[in-house]
């Protein structure tokens, strides 16, 4: 499969995407999103009752928390009729002042329409009910458009969703929410946030497929994100994954920059990138980040990479 650039307002040879590492984490099904707090690495899954969490350094799992009970998970993955579908990740403050992380569900069937936040301090997590806040995206979508939201990130004053709208071009499609509002309505201490029309960024093609966002993270004034490309149609149902990109993500401008991850000297590196965390800054224009892969069969890798702005 080829890269093939269509026009739009990103340069994909400004940006450099390289894998430095890759290793398998034992134990860990279909990594689907991840933070950085401390010396902490919060991983979720997207077929399994608990996060996990990773010692950022040796990627070794410390613990697992468990956000439900699961009676289908004996088979090491919960089907896919039932699950929660957990894809977007994102650190933050909860209503109550406690720090933590938020974990979401795609809210592409009625079972996915669940949230966690998990508290750093280790207090139990906490179930949240997104139905009504996914109504309202849903309402902003395009006609015909299945809500599949597969990342998330959070700035100072704002939650930021991104969606994957599968097989459909402009699909890539990113939510600004105002963050203290959401949160409140989240926990039912509030009214309904005012909802725009959600951003359309333009993506790369691999073949004739587009890829579509599934990881973010903002550091340090910068919206660093994930693209995956899959060859299907549908926001439920695998397809075969052709590759992956890194990228940054300007919403005020609605412009973006993508390079494709590849291995040393160029060659594409084939898996699915589900989630970033930026590990360390390496300079003005270099950051090595800590990515997690899912291949859609129950294994999950994380790979150390550089990327550079050149």
């Amino acid at each position: 499969m080829s890269f093939i650039d269509r026009p739009a307002p990103f340069d994909a040879i400004r940006m450099t995407a390289t894998i430095l590492s890759e290793r398998t984490i034992p134990g860990l099904p279909s990594a689907s999103g991840i933070e950085l707090i401390g010396p902490v690495a919060y991983v979720i899954s997207d077929d399994a009752p608990f996060i996990y969490l990773l010692d950022s350094a040796t990627l070794a799992v410390l613990a697992q928390v468990r956000l439900f009970e699961s009676s289908e998970f004996g088979t090491g993955r919960i089907p896919k009729g039932t699950k929660p579908d957990l894809e977007a990740l994102t650190a933050l403050t909860w209503p109550t002042g406690q720090a933590g992380v938020l974990a979401l569900g795609s809210g592409s069937t009625p079972a996915r329409e669940k949230g966690w936040f998990v508290p750093v301090s280790g207090s139990e997590p906490v179930q949240v009910a997104l139905g009504p806040l996914y109504e309202l995206l849903r309402a902003r979508l395009g006609a015909g458009a299945v809500l599949n939201l597969e990342a998330a990130a959070t700035t100072a004053s704002e939650l930021l969703l991104f969606q994957r709208t599968v097989g459909q071009v402009d699909g890539a499609l990113q939510f600004r929410l105002p963050l203290s509002a959401t949160l409140q309505f989240l926990t039912g201490r509030g009214t309904a946030p005012k909802v725009s029309a959600p951003l359309r960024f333009p993506v790369p093609y691999i073949g004739n497929r587009p890829a579509g966002f599934s990881g973010a993270t903002f550091v340090q004034g910068r919206l660093f994100v994930t693209a995956s490309v899959e060859d299907t149609d549908d926001a439920v149902l695998d397809g075969a994954v052709l590759g992956s990109f890194l990228g940054l993500v300007d919403s005020n401008d609605n412009t973006a920059t993508f390079a494709r991850l590849t291995w040393p000297g160029g060659r594409p590196y084939l898996g699915k990138v589900e989630g970033l965390a930026v590990r360390r800054t390496l300079g003005p224009r270099r950051w090595e980040l800590l990515l997690v892969t899912d291949d859609d069969a129950g294994g999950s890798t994380a790979l150390m990479a550089e990327l550079v702005l050149t």
